[in-house]
C-alpha cells in the first residue's frame, strides 16, 4: 500500500517512504501529539484480513513494545485505520548491518563490540519470553551509538514463521518472510532471511531461544569473513547445506580471526539446539573477553577493552589469593606474618549489570565467613535490584531467583544461607537458589545479623529497637529497649560477635545527623543489659580481632577484646573513600573470618536529575541540575502543571526540606525554612500551598503557603505520617500512618473538626494513595496477599474494592484527565490501565506496558503530566559511573605498617 505525504493514520501522519519488505511498507512519519517522527509499517492485507492473526499479532506486540533496551529498537504502538493495519516504532537513524556488509568484512573490533550489542539485546528479550525468529543482517541497524535490533518477535505474531509444528517447512512460510525484502528464488545464489535459519527451523519445530543463537553464529560468521556461513544455489541445496554441512574454519577465510571467536561461532552452529550453546547471556560475555583479551591467532591485542583487562586480571590475582588462604587456612589468619600480600583488586558486574550503588539500598553486599562467596544486590539493566552471588574461584556472576527488589543481604554463620529485605519482608534463600522463605514483616528496615544458634536479629524499621526472630520462622520479639533518657528512637545495624551471644549496634535519633549523641552499644541475646563502647554513629562490624567502623567518612580499624567487650588500642584509618552516607549513618562494607575485606568507595549517588520521558521511556529533557533529591526524588506536579514540589536533602544537617521547582525553568524555591526534617510533601488541591509532614516535631502534618511562610497544623499523630494525595474538592488530605498491625491509609479532613477516615487498614502494610481526578476513588498499595499490589477503592463511602495490578505492583498514579491508572510493576516497568466508565465506579479496560525505569530508587519514582503523555522522574546524573565493589586482602598488615 502506498501513502502519500500528508496521509494521516490517526494522530501519525506520512512525511515520506523509507522503504519496504515482507512485512509492508515502512514510512517516516510524525507523531503529532508528542512533535516527533517516527516509522511507520503499514502491514499486509493478508494480516489485516485475518482476525486470528491480527488478534495474535496484537498480543505479541504487547510483549515486545515492553522490551525497553538501548539495543532493541522500541515499538511504540499497534494501531488500525480503517482497513489499514500498522505498526509505529523508533525512527533509526543509520545503515542495515546487510547494507555494510555489502562492503565486505567488518573489522575485528566492530565485530566484536556490534556483536556483543545484539548478544545483549537478545538476551533481554529472552529473559522477558520473546524470541526474535528473524534475526539476520538486514534486520540489525548500524547507528552511531552502535547496533539496534529491529523487527523483533514479529515473525510468529504475524503467522510467518512456518508451522508450529508438523513434517517440515513451507516454501508460503520461506518465502514469506516477515521482513524479507524480496522473496525467494529457485535460481542462483538465495538471498535473505533463509540463509539464517536454524536446522529445527526448516524441520518446523518450535523455535527457542537457540533458534536466535543459530541466527547469531551466522551473523557473526557473515561479519568476520564477509562470505555466509550456509550458501546454496537453490532451495534444496541451501535447505541441504543448513541441515548437513560444516561451514568452513573462519580463520581459513579471514586469518586473523582469533580462535575463540571461531570456536564461539561453532558453537551457535552446532546442528542439535542441545549441543548448541544455550544463551545470549554468555555469547555476550565470551565476546567481551574476546575483546579484552586480543587475537590468540596473530592479530594484534585490542585496545576497547584494555582498562577492563587490567582490572580483571587484578581480580583474578586476588582470587588466586583468596583461594590459597581458604585451602591453607593461615595465609589470612590474624597475626600472620609481614610478608603475607596486601592485595586490592575491583570485582565487576556481568556485562549489563550494574551495581546497587543507590543509596537507597542499604548495605548492599556480604561475604561469606569463609570468604569464597560474594552477595551483592545489584540490576540487570532497569530490571529490579537482585541478589547475585558470585564464588571467588570463579569469575562468573549469577543472580538468585525470587529475591527481586532485595537489599541487606548478610549470610548465616554456615555460609550455606542469606537473609535479606524485599518488599516489606525479611526473608532468607539458599546460596544455591530455591525456594525464598518469608520470616517476618519489615518497613524500611536497618540491617540483619544471623547468629550461630540459628538466631536472626533485625531492625525492622527505619525507628524502633532490634527484633529477634528463628531463622526457621515463629513472630519476632524485641531484642533491645530503647532508652527514652536519651531520646533514643532507633537501634540499627546489629552485628554478631564471634560467640554468637553478643552483638553490636547503633544507637541513636531517627533523622538526626551524625552529631547527635549516637553510640555504638554491645547486646546480649540472653539479656537486655548493654554496654556502650564508642560514641560515633556508623554500622560496626567485628573481624579479625577488630571493630571497623566508619568515623569522619574514613572506615577505620581498632583493635577489641572480644571476650572482655573493650578496645584495646587506638582506631586506625584503613579506606579514606569509603562509601558513606552521612544521613543513615552507614557505610558499605563487609569483612570475612580470615581476613579478606570487600567495600565500596566514593560518595554514594545522592544527586539525582528530574527528566521528562515521553510514554516509551525516550528523554524528552532536564529539568534544573542534578541535585540531592530526598529517596531519590518524589516528584509532584502542581495542578496547573507549572511546578513541581520535591524534598531535597540537606547533607551537612542530615534533614530535608521542601522546595518548589519551576519545570520551564529549572529553578527552586525552598518552601520549608525551619531546621526540622521534612522528607514528604504534596500539593493542596488549587496550587497555592503544599503539605509537608514534620519529622522531629512529634510528626506533624502542616500546610505551607507558596511564596509565604505560615503553616497550619492539620493533625498531630505520633508516628511516621506521610502526605500523598489531595483530594479535587479540597476537604481531605490522604496520608499513611501508622495503624493496626501496620502502616494505614488515612483521609484527614483540611479543615480539623473530624478524627481522620481509614481508608485503606488491615493487617498488612498499605501506603501510596492517590486522589482519582474526580476524587471518588483512592488508588493504593498493600501487600495484604503477601506481595504488594494496587488496589482502588471508594471514596468517600466505602462501597467497592478492586486489585488493578495481578503480578505485583506499586506507585500508582491517576492521569488528571481521568482516562488512565499507571502503576510500576516489579519488573520496574510503568503500566498503564485504561479507565473505563462504569455504574460501580471503576473498571479496568485495556492494560499497556508502556516502558521500564528503573530511576534513582525510594518509594516514588515519578508523577505524570495532565494528558498523560509525559512523565516527570527522577534519574543518576547522565554518565555517572556505578561503584566498584574492592577487595582487600590481608588487610590487618596495612594496620601493622601504620
Amino acid at each position: 500500500m502506498s501513502l502519500a505525504p500528508g496521509t494521516r493514520l490517526g494522530p501519525y501522519e506520512i512525511l515520506a517512504p523509507l522503504g519496504a519488505g515482507g512485512m509492508g511498507e515502512v514510512f517516516r512519519a510524525r507523531d503529532t501529539r508528542l512533535s516527533r517522527e517516527v516509522a511507520v509499517k503499514v502491514l499486509p492485507r493478508h494480516m489485516s484480513d485475518n482476525p486470528e492473526i491480527r488478534a495474535r499479532f496484537e498480543r505479541e506486540a504487547k510483549t515486545i513494545s515492553s522490551l525497553n533496551h538501548p539495543r532493541i529498537c522500541t515499538l511504540f504502538d499497534v494501531g488500525r485505520e480503517g482497513d489499514t493495519d500498522f505498526l509505529v516504532m523508533e525512527l533509526i537513524e543509520g545503515e542495515t548491518l546487510a547494507d555494510r556488509l555489502g562492503r565486505g568484512a567488518l573489522p575485528l573490533p566492530e565485530v566484536l563490540r556490534l556483536g556483543s550489542q545484539v548478544a545483549d539485546a537478545l538476551d533481554r528479550a529472552h529473559r522477558a519470553g520473546v524470541i526474535h525468529r528473524d534475526l539476520k543482517p538486514g534486520n540489525v541497524m548500524i547507528t552511531r551509538g552502535g547496533a539496534k535490533l529491529m523487527d523483533f518477535g514479529l515473525a510468529r505474531a504475524t503467522g510467518m514463521a512456518g508451522p508450529a509444528g508438523g513434517s517440515g517447512v513451507t516454501m508460503a512460510s520461506l518465502t514469506h518472510s516477515p521482513t524479507l525484502a524480496q522473496p525467494l528464488t529457485a535460481e542462483g545464489t538465495l538471498v535473505g532471511t533463509f540463509q539464517y535459519m536454524s536446522p529445527e527451523q526448516l524441520e518446523g519445530r518450535d523455535a527457542d531461544a537457540r533458534t536466535d543463537l543459530w541466527a547469531l553464529g551466522c551473523v557473526l560468521y557473515e561479519m568476520t569473513t564477509g562470505q555466509r556461513a550456509f550458501e546454496g544455489t537453490s532451495q534444496a541445496s541451501l535447505i541441504s547445506s543448513i541441515m548437513k554441512d560444516e561451514p568452513r574454519p573462519m580463520g581459513d577465510v579471514a586469518q586473523l580471526t582469533p580462535p575463540a571467536l571461531d570456536r564461539l561461532v561453532r558453537a551457535c552452529l552446532e546442528k542439535d539446539p542441545d549441543h548448541r550453546l544455550q544463551s545470549a547471556h554468555d555469547a555476550g560475555l565470551q565476546l567481551q573477553w574476546i575483546s579484552e583479551a586480543g587475537s590468540q591467532a596473530g592479530a594484534p591485542p585490542l585496545n576497547v577493552g584494555r582498562r577492563r583487562n587490567r582490572e580483571r586480571l587484578a581480580w583474578i590475582a586476588a582470587l588466586a589469593a583468596v583461594s590459597v588462604a581458604a585451602a591453607a587456612g593461615f595465609y589470612l589468619r590474624p597475626g600472620a606474618g609481614d610478608g603475607a600480600a596486601l592485595i586490592h583488586a575491583s570485582a565487576l558486574p556481568p556485562a549489563g549489570v550494574e551495581f546497587s550503588s543507590s543509596w537507597t539500598n542499604p548495605l548492599p553486599l556480604a561475604i561469606s565467613p569463609d570468604a569464597r562467596l560474594l552477595v551483592y544486590c545489584a540490576r540487570n539493566g532497569e530490571g529490579a535490584d537482585m541478589l547475585w552471588t558470585r564464588a571467588l574461584d570463579s569469575p562468573d556472576a549469577r543472580p538468585l531467583a525470587g529475591t527481586e527488589n532485595a537489599s541487606g543481604p548478610f549470610f548465616s554463620p554456615d555460609g550455606r544461607s542469606i537473609g535479606f529485605f524485599a518488599n516489606g519482608k525479611l526473608k532468607r534463600v539458599d546460596v544455591t537458589g530455591g525456594p525464598v522463605i518469608t520470616l517476618a514483616e519489615t518497613n524500611d528496615p536497618r540491617g540483619g545479623t544471623w547468629g550461630r544458634d540459628g538466631v536472626i536479629l533485625f531492625a525492622a524499621k527505619s525507628e524502633g529497637s532490634i527484633s529477634r526472630i528463628s531463622a526457621e520462622g515463629g513472630g519476632p520479639v524485641a531484642a533491645t529497649v530503647l532508652d527514652s533518657s536519651l531520646r533514643e528512637t532507633t537501634h540499627r545495624y546489629p552485628s554478631f560477635l564471634p560467640d554468637g551471644r553478643h552483638f553490636l549496634y547503633l544507637a541513636r535519633r531517627a533523622g538526626a545527623g551524625a552529631g547527635e549523641e549516637p553510640a555504638i552499644y554491645v547486646g546480649s541475646v540472653d539479656s537486655p543489659r548493654r554496654k556502650r563502647l564508642l560514641g560515633v554513629a556508623s554500622n560496626v562490624i567485628c573481624a579479625s580481632g577488630h571493630l571497623l567502623y566508619v568515623r569522619g567518612g574514613i572506615l577505620v580499624a581498632q583493635p577489641f577484646d572480644a571476650g572482655r567487650l573493650a578496645t584495646t588500642g587506638p582506631a586506625v584509618p584503613l579506606v579514606e573513600d569509603l562509601r558513606w552516607d552521612e544521613r543513615f549513618s552507614r557505610g558499605v562494607f563487609a569483612a570475612s573470618r580470615n581476613g579478606l575485606l570487600t567495600f565500596m568507595t566514593g560518595k554514594a549517588k545522592t544527586r539525582t536529575q528530574l527528566l521528562w520521558l515521553d510514554r516509551g521511556g525516550r528523554p524528552l529533557g532536564r529539568v534544573g541540575e542534578p541535585t540531592d533529591y530526598t529517596y531519590g526524588g518524589t516528584p509532584e506536579i502542581s495542578p496547573d502543571g507549572g511546578q513541581a514540589a520535591m524534598a531535597i536533602l540537606n547533607p551537612d544537617r542530615g534533614t530535608s526540606d521542601v522546595f518548589t521547582v519551576e519545570l520551564a525553568t529549572g529553578r527552586r524555591s525552598r518552601l520549608t525554612v525551619d531546621a526540622s526534617d521534612h522528607p514528604g510533601c504534596t500539593w493542596g488541591h488549587d496550587g497555592k500551598g503544599v503539605v509537608v509532614n514534620d519529622y522531629r516535631q512529634a510528626c506533624l502534618l502542616v500546610r505551607k503557603a507558596v511564596g509565604g511562610t505560615g503553616a497550619d497544623t492539620l493533625i498531630r499523630q505520633d508516628g511516621w505520617l506521610w502526605p500523598t494525595s489531595a483530594s479535587p474538592d479540597g476537604r481531605f488530605i490522604l496520608f499513611s500512618g501508622p495503624g493496626r498491625g501496620g502502616q494505614d491509609v488515612f483521609a484527614a479532613s483540611v479543615s480539623g473538626e473530624a478524627r481522620p477516615i481509614p481508608v485503606a487498614s488491615g493487617p498488612g502494610y498499605d501506603q501510596g494513595a492517590n486522589f482519582s481526578a474526580d476524587g471518588r476513588l483512592v488508588a493504593y498499595v498493600s501487600d495484604e496477599s503477601g506481595r504488594s499490589e494496587v488496589y482502588v477503592v471508594t471514596f468517600p463511602e466505602a462501597g467497592g474494592k478492586w486489585q488493578v495490578s495481578q503480578n505485583g505492583g506499586t506507585e500508582p498514579r491517576w492521569s488528571r484527565n481521568g482516562k488512565e491508572l499507571f502503576y510500576v510493576d516489579l519488573d520496574n516497568r510503568i503500566v498503564a490501565v485504561e479507565l473505563v466508565r462504569s455504574p460501580l465506579g471503576f473498571q479496568a479496560g485495556a492494560v499497556r506496558t508502556l516502558f521500564q525505569f528503573h530511576g534513582a530508587g525510594g518509594s516514588w519514582r515519578y508523577d505524570v503530566s495532565a494528558d498523560g503523555t509525559r512523565f516527570l522522574v527522577t534519574a543518576p546524573p547522565e554518565g555517572e559511573a556505578g561503584i566498584p565493589v574492592t577487595l582487600m586482602t590481608n588487610w590487618t598488615a596495612k594496620l601493622r605498617k601504620q
